[in-house]
């Protein structure tokens, strides 16, 4: 299954049941997971990790 079959089945979902509380939460959880793979791969670490 694709990347984004999987994020169309999830909006479908939510429209379908009404759940669009789970956006801010499916949001953060994608900005999070961002954050941590660009912390690892970048020069930028050592400053996002006082962050923390």
């Amino acid at each position: 299954m694709s990347k984004l079959k999987a994020l169309g089945e999830l909006w479908n979902f939510m429209k379908v049941r009404k759940r669009f509380w789970l956006t801010p939460i499916v949001l953060v959880l994608l900005l999070v997971g961002i954050l941590v793979v660009v912390s690892q791969t970048s020069a930028v670490a050592p400053f996002i990790y006082t962050l923390f």
